[in-house]
């Protein structure tokens, strides 16, 4: 008896980000072009003027996040890198699996991880969504993305959340304990999770969003066993309308005046640093907390490269189909064929 292994194709879908400041504003109209972003009556006539409109005024407001982490997102590069770290590790476990790439709003689009995938001669894919948490503006954007993209004949498996996982809670636990480290007291600073914000009205409609990342911060309270308070907040609100609340700046505010000197913040629904954590938390945040008078102030660091998370999202790829890699039993990624 011969066997035929099967040629696996992992698209990892993530946001992106612009690579220069001269990309920024670009990268903001794909962003607010969004039906899945912006929706309203008669969207499909003023969806591009405003999605002009605000990539033109928000691209002046954040460009100084850019410039000062180097003038360009790293969330490619750290993206591209676990796309090769998985790809590793996959085939150490015997899997004959090919690892792409898929922006949303920004190189590489999803068009060419698909033209990429299609040279590779995969018989299969998985769809693996780097959003730990669902929305609709996030995964579900991503998923509809791919689904007018992509019509080839050949199965589709698709990842869901994956912000229970044991792994993925193991990787942010180290994270959180190598960044509490860096106190004198790690028992001392508050812990303060931040999640990126949505609009209230989405989830009104029932995104699951919210209840998930509260979710995500109790399991991890739990897991770590620290005695530390921590409180969850949110950040990059966008625009006039309901966003989850409290924010970042009014946490910080709020600790600052019950005198607690140490803060250590954990970005809670990012797998990979880029602006929000470098930019809006790492530097702006950490001004306002020292003008807050906040004598110490961590941040955890990206989740990036970490093994423990690129062995989760192994694991997650092996179940969809049907491998369970931690026993090693990769052997069923083979297909009998007649000698």
């Amino acid at each position: 008896m011969a066997y035929k292994t099967r040629r696996i194709g992992v698209v990892l879908f993530q946001l992106g980000g612009p690579d220069t400041l001269e990309a920024i504003e670009p990268f903001l109209f794909n962003l607010f072009c969004d039906p899945d972003i912006i929706d309203f009556p008669f969207a499909r006539i003023g969806r591009k003027p405003l999605a002009k409109l605000i990539s033109t005024t928000r691209a002046r407001k954040v460009q100084h996040h850019y410039a000062t982490i180097g003038g360009g997102s790293p969330i490619r590069r750290f993206t591209e890198q676990q796309a090769r770290a998985l790809q590793l590790k996959l085939a150490e476990s015997g899997m004959d699996a090919h690892c792409f790439v898929a922006m949303r709003y920004w190189h590489p689009f999803t068009a060419q991880a698909i033209k990429q995938l299609r040279a590779a001669h995969c018989d299969e894919v998985v769809l693996l969504p780097l959003y730990p948490h669902y929305s609709s503006t996030t995964t579900g954007s991503s998923l509809n993305e791919w689904r007018r993209q992509f019509r080839d004949d050949i199965p589709v498996h698709r990842i869901g959340t994956f912000y229970g996982h044991e792994l993925y809670l193991q990787a942010l636990v180290e994270k959180i304990d190598e960044a509490l480290a860096r106190f004198a007291n790690p028992e001392c600073p508050e812990i303060v999770f931040s999640a990126h914000s949505v609009p209230v009205a989405v989830i009104e409609k029932g995104d699951p969003y919210q209840r998930q990342i509260e979710e995500t911060v109790e399991l991890l309270m739990q897991r770590g066993g620290w005695l530390n308070h921590y409180r969850l907040c949110y950040q990059s609100k966008v625009g006039a309308s309901r966003w989850l609340q409290p924010s970042l700046h009014a946490a910080l505010r709020e600790i600052a005046g019950d005198k607690n000197r140490e803060v250590c913040i954990v970005p809670i629904s990012f797998v990979s640093d880029h602006v929000e954590t470098l930019g809006e938390i790492d530097h702006e945040a950490r001004e306002e907390a020292a003008h807050l008078g906040i004598r110490k102030f961590e941040m955890t660091s990206g989740l990036n490269g970490s093994p423990t998370f690129i062995a989760a999202l192994a694991d997650l790829v092996g179940s969809a189909i049907g491998v369970d890699l931690r026993r090693g039993r990769a052997a069923e990624t083979l297909v009998a064929a007649a000698d």
